[in-house]
């Protein structure tokens, strides 16, 4: 067969790893950690490389991920709620564990142990299905739902990250989601080249939460070196279909991903890290603080399903 999956332990980690053999290509997926996305390697004339900017170990992961949530699943709230509160249906709610800055982040499912619960490899593709149950696990988020979420890589360095949110209680529930993956595609961020479908973006306050305003921004609608430029922002999406919502590409590795969703994620959150070696690019199906500002909020009743979709493509000049 063309793909393969197998399940094997590196690094003190447990992944399953989708592997594409007639491009020497494989994906590597972290069930036990959030179902989070560890690695993406590629191959180039110069050798192999990694674009996911992950945790070298066991170890580093628990030192760090709590600060820097690479690869992190948001769910059911992306970014920050400001100061961890929110009210919803007239009952308030705080959740307990904080950011250093005081807001509740990045939701509760990042560090959560997902099930697999389906795998394939065939001619055209190979895919991992994994769920987690969330059961009420957090006072400040008295809910139940399932998410389960599907890796599907396919020919041509595509890799399709398909994720399904159902509320399996009773009653309505607020909900988001997204992806917080760091990509690094070799050298540091000043050199890559960033393109991406938004005219405008959220004005933040000091928090780096949302004020309800829109600041018009369109220094990358028609790509720009990134120099050294800082970003923690939020743009608001202007999709077209079959187009890339956003490019980012290196020219001196010579490689290029693009990012295809759907309209259920219409934000797009761009942060640079102080060391420059990765940048990462958020899918969000809504604003920080949306559980507050209502700004993208999905809301699921009882029995609800709800599918967002976003695909990568990596295109390697030689």
């Amino acid at each position: 067969m063309k793909f393969s999956i197998k399940e094997e332990w590196e690094n003190g980690f447990c992944q399953y790893k989708l592997t594409d053999h007639s491009l020497d290509s494989s994906v590597a997926i972290l069930p036990l950690h959030g179902a989070s996305l560890h690695a993406w390697n590629l191959a180039l004339p110069e050798g192999p490389i990694n674009i996911i900017d992950n945790y070298t170990d066991r170890q580093a992961l628990e030192d760090e991920f709590d600060r820097s949530y690479k690869s992190a699943k948001l769910s059911p709230f992306v970014c920050r709620i400001r100061d961890g509160k929110y009210e919803w249906r007239g009952r308030p709610h705080e959740f307990a564990k904080k950011f250093n800055d005081g807001s509740a982040i990045h939701g509760l499912l990042f560090n959560k142990e997902f099930t697999v619960v389906e795998y394939m490899a065939d001619d055209k593709g190979a895919q991992l299905v994994l769920q987690f149950e969330y059961d009420k696990d957090d006072p400040a988020y008295p809910f139940r739902y399932t998410c389960r979420v599907s890796y599907t890589l396919k020919a041509g360095n595509r890799l399709s990250v398909a994720t399904t949110l159902e509320n399996t209680g009773e009653g309505e529930i607020p909900i988001a989601d997204g992806w917080h993956p760091y990509f690094s595609l070799g050298g540091t961020i000043d050199d890559y080249q960033l393109r991406f479908s938004a005219d405008h973006m959220l004005e933040f306050d000091t928090a780096l939460l949302p004020t309800g305003r829109y600041v018009k921004n369109d220094s990358f609608t028609e790509g720009s070196l990134l120099g050294n430029r800082f970003l923690d922002n939020c743009f608001l999406v202007t999709r077209k279909e079959n187009e890339p919502v956003c490019t980012v590409s290196n020219q001196a590795s010579g490689i290029s991903l693009s990012f295809l969703t759907d309209s259920s994620y219409p934000y797009l959150q761009i942060f640079t890290p102080g060391h420059r070696k990765s940048i990462a690019i958020e899918n969000l199906s809504s604003a920080p603080d949306c559980f507050n500002n209502k700004l993208g909020l999905v809301t699921l009743q009882t029995g609800e399903i709800k599918n967002f979709l976003v695909e990568y493509k990596v295109d390697i000049e030689n």
